[in-house]
C-alpha cells in the first residue's frame, strides 16, 4: 500500500491516477445507460455490437498513431489533451438521434481512448523512472476503481430516470475540473531519452514475448467481461442473484490486487510477481472449471487477483525496454493486448457454438498456462 500513500502524497503522482479513474468512470457511466440508448434508437443487438466495434477500430487506429504524437509533443502535454477530449468525446453517443452518428461518436471516443490510454502509461513509465518509484501497478487500480464508480454509484441514479446526456454532463463537469486542478502537475512531462536512438523494428524483439502474453492475458480479461454471467447461469446453474456476482467478484479483486502490486513487484521483482499471479489465475480457472457456483465465483476471484498486476508489470518492464522510447514499447505491447482484448470474446463464442462454454473456459486456462511459460523466459533483471 506504500504505493497508495506515494501517490496522495503529491499532486504529481496523483494527477496521472487521477486520469486512469476518469476513463473508467465515463466508461461505467457509458455502461449503465447502454439499454437506454439501445431502446432509444430502436437498434438490436447485433447493430450495437457493431457500434462498439468502430468504437475498438478508432482505438486500435490511435495506438499506432499515439507514440509518433506523444514524442512530437510531449507525454504529459497528450495525457492531458487526451483526458479532456475523450470526456468532450462521450458527448456524441450519447446525444446521438441516429445510428450513424452513434457509430461516428464511439469510433470518435475510441480514437481518444487510444490515444489518452498509451500517453498515461507512457507518463507512468516515464514518472517511475525519473523519480525511481514504483506506481504503475497503483494507477491500474485507480482505473478499476473508476469503473466501480462509474457503474457502481452511477447506478443508484438509474431509477431517479435521469436523462442519460443530462447524468452524462454531470459527471463530465465534476472529472473536468477535478482533472484541471492536478494537470499542471504533469503536463511539462516530457520522455527521458538517456539511451534512445533512432527507431528500428528490430528494437521490438525484447518486446514481443511481453506483448505475447498481454494477448493472452488481455484475451481472458474480455472473456471473463463478456461471458462470466452466461457461465455461472448456463454451466453452473446459479440462482439469478448469482449470475453477476463472477465479474463483481472478479472486478474487485483485481482491484485490491492492483493497490498491493506495487509494493510486491519492488520486494521480489516484475518477474516474480508475475508468475506468482499467473499461478494463482490457473488455480483460479480450475475452480470455475469445477462448475459448482460457490467454488466458480471463488476462482472467478482468485483469478482476478492472480492478473491484476501483469499488465501493468508488462507496462513498467516494456516502458524501461532500453533503446526504445517508452511511448512506442507501450504502444506496442498495448496494440498486441488489445486485440487480444477483441478477438477473446470471439473465440469464446465460436468454442461455445461448436461445443459448449465449458471448453470456451479451459481454452482460458491454457492462454493463461502458455503465458505462465512465457513469463519464465523473462530475464530476472
Amino acid at each position: 500500500m506504500n504505493s497508495l500513500k506515494l501517490i496522495f502524497s503529491k499532486g504529481v503522482y496523483f494527477g496521472p491516477a487521477l486520469v486512469f479513474a476518469t476513463l473508467n468512470v465515463i466508461y461505467g457511466t457509458w455502461a449503465i445507460y447502454i439499454p437506454r440508448i439501445k431502446a432509444n434508437l430502436g437498434i438490436d443487438e447485433g447493430q450495437l455490437g457493431l457500434a462498439i466495434f468502430y468504437m475498438a477500430l478508432g482505438t486500435l487506429s490511435m495506438i499506432l498513431l499515439a507514440p509518433k504524437v506523444i514524442i512530437r509533443f510531449g507525454v504529459g502535454r497528450v495525457t492531458a489533451f487526451g483526458v479532456f477530449l475523450f470526456l468532450m468525446s462521450f458527448l456524441i453517443p450519447f446525444s446521438a438521434n441516429s445510428y450513424f452518428l452513434l457509430c461516428l461518436g464511439m469510433y470518435v471516443v475510441g480514437v481518444f481512448s487510444g490515444l489518452t490510454d498509451v500517453a498515461m502509461n507512457a507518463l507512468v513509465s516515464e514518472i517511475e523512472k525519473r523519480d525511481l518509484v514504483h506506481i504503475m501497478s497503483a494507477n491500474h487500480g485507480f482505473f478499476s476503481l473508476g469503473g466501480f464508480l462509474g457503474a457502481g454509484i452511477g447506478g443508484l441514479f438509474l431509477p431517479a430516470d435521469l436523462v442519460p446526456l443530462n447524468h452524462l454532463m454531470i459527471v463530465i463537469i465534476i472529472l473536468f475540473i477535478l482533472n484541471l486542478l492536478f494537470v499542471k502537475n504533469y503536463f511539462q512531462t516530457v520522455s527521458l531519452k538517456l539511451d534512445t536512438v533512432p527507431f528500428k523494428i528490430e528494437h521490438c524483439k525484447p518486446l514481443i514475448v511481453l506483448a505475447i502474453i498481454a494477448f493472452f492475458i488481455m484475451a481472458s480479461e474480455g472473456a471473463i467481461v463478456d461471458w462470466s454471467a452466461l457461465y455461472l447461469k448456463n454451466i453452473s446453474l446459479a440462482k439469478a442473484s448469482w449470475i453477476g456476482l463472477g465479474f463483481t467478484v472478479f472486478s474487485a479483486s483485481m482491484a485490491f490486487g492492483r493497490f498491493l502490486g506495487d509494493g510486491i513487484s519492488i520486494k521480489y521483482g516484475s518477474k516474480v510477481l508475475m508468475q506468482v499471479g499467473l499461478f494463482l489465475s490457473m488455480i483460479g480457472f480450475i475452480c470455475v472449471l469445477l462448475v459448482q457456483p460457490l467454488i466458480a465465483v471463488f476462482g472467478f476471484g482468485l483469478v482476478g487477483l492472480g492478473l491484476s498486476v501483469i499488465i501493468p508489470e508488462l507496462f513498467r518492464l516494456g516502458g524501461k525496454t532500453p533503446r526504445i522510447d517508452s511511448s512506442i514499447s507501450i504502444s506496442f505491447i498495448s496494440g498486441i493486448g488489445f486485440f487480444g482484448f477483441l478477438v477473446g470474446p470471439v473465440l469464446l463464442g465460436f468454442l461455445a457454438e461448436i461445443s459448449s462454454l465449458k471448453l470456451s473456459f479451459l481454452s482460458l486456462l491454457l492462454f493463461i498456462l502458455i503465458s505462465f511459460f512465457a513469463a519464465l523466459t523473462l530475464k530476472r533483471k
